[in-house]
This record gives structure tokens, sequence and C-alpha cells, in this order.
């Protein structure tokens, strides 16, 4: 006899994102994703019809964000375990989706092994933090201790740096990829890390307020 599978919607309004996660789920043997789709309304939609034991969602996202998504789906379908994947670490943000009912809360730039793991902890009714998010959450409850993302105290990692200096070098997202040996994709996502670190919406103002914070000489 085999154990069920999970049924998981996945929600995040980047395509070139969510076809990636989908792609790398979809021939997991502990899951079954009923549907991929873009934004909380559509969430809601596809539960009409469809049960889920877990909705993992983004934050960020038009029409309905993962936020509102967090408290409907607590009101009309409390059963489904919701794991926001996302890119904010802000220990303000994992706070309010912490109290809006999130079963869990990971990082987008974890690896495959933790956020099956994250699923099948979720789905079993327990909480899931990665170690950074739980990091940032208790600092942001000792008085007086700031979160990271309004702080003028930017801090990027080696991958970030690097991908940083190739945009101020006007190269393309191709060529950034080709240069340090990972994939579009994932030069795409440390871009717009970098775009919510240092608060900009565009590559000028990112280049911009990364040379008036020192970070570009």
């Amino acid at each position: 006899m085999t154990n069920k599978k999970i049924d998981i919607i996945i929600a995040d309004d980047h395509r070139i994102f969510l076809e990636g996660l989908t792609a790398l789920l979809q021939n997991s043997e502990e899951l079954c994703i009923i549907a991929s789709v873009s934004n909380g309304q559509e969430v809601l939609d596809v539960l009409k019809v469809r049960q889920a034991d877990v909705v993992l969602t983004d934050i960020d996202m038009p029409i309905m964000d993962g936020m509102k998504l967090t408290k409907e789906l607590k009101k009309s379908y409390p059963r489904i375990k919701i794991l926001a994947l996302t890119m904010h670490n802000e220990g303000r943000i994992i706070s309010s989706l912490l109290k809006a009912g999130v079963t869990g809360y990971i990082l987008k730039d974890t690896g495959k092994t933790e956020l099956l793991n994250a699923i099948a902890t979720v789905s079993r009714g327990e909480n899931y933090f990665s170690e950074e998010v739980k990091t940032n959450l208790m600092e942001s409850m000792i008085p007086g201790k700031k979160s990271g993302g309004s702080s003028s105290l930017i801090e990027l990692s080696e991958r970030e740096n690097e991908v940083l200096k190739l945009i101020a070098l006007e190269l393309t997202q191709g060529e950034i990829a080709e240069r340090l040996f990972i994939s579009e994709h994932t030069v795409i996502f440390h871009k717009r890390k970098l775009f919510v670190k240092f608060n900009v919406k565009n590559t000028a103002g990112l280049i911009k307020s990364a040379m008036e914070q020192g970070f570009l000489n």
C-alpha cells in the first residue's frame, strides 16, 4: 500500500520561476501538483473544484497577494497548510504572515531537498522555517532591533556582489549567466533580490543606489 501523495498548489506571478519550480517538483514521488497559478484569486478558483493539502505561495502577486490569500485560506479552508516561498527575509514581514496563518516560511534560494522537507513538514501540521528566517524573526523581536530591509546596512552574498558588478558593466542577463556559469533564471532571481535589498524598481536605480552606498567603485 502506497502513501497518499501531497496535493499542492503553487502560486507565483513570475512565469519563469513558476515554470521552473513546477518542473523541479512535478516528478517527486511524494507530491501531486494540482495547479500552478499566478495569483491568490486563482488559488481560490482552483479550490472551488479541487482539494489541496498545501498551498506554496509567493507574497508579492497581483490581484490577490500572499498575505490576503493566507487570510482567505484560513477563513474558508482552515485544513489547508500554507507555505510561503519568497525572497523577503524581513522579521516584520515574517511576523505578519505568521499572524495571518502561514504554517511555514522559506526563501527562494533554498535547495530542492529543503523545499521538499518543508512541504512534507507543513503537510503533517508542523511548522517549518529555514534557519535564516528563524534568525531574522528572533532578531525582529528584540526591542530596538531593526529588521534588515529598511536598514541602510545592506548585506550582499558573494554571488549577489558578482551579479551586481556585472550588471554595472552593462552585461545582459545571458552574458552574466555565461560568465558565472549559472542559469539565466538564477541571474534573474539574484537581480530581483538586489532590487528588494536596495529598494529600487529598475537597473538604473540599482546602480545609482549601489554606488551611493559604496558597493560599486
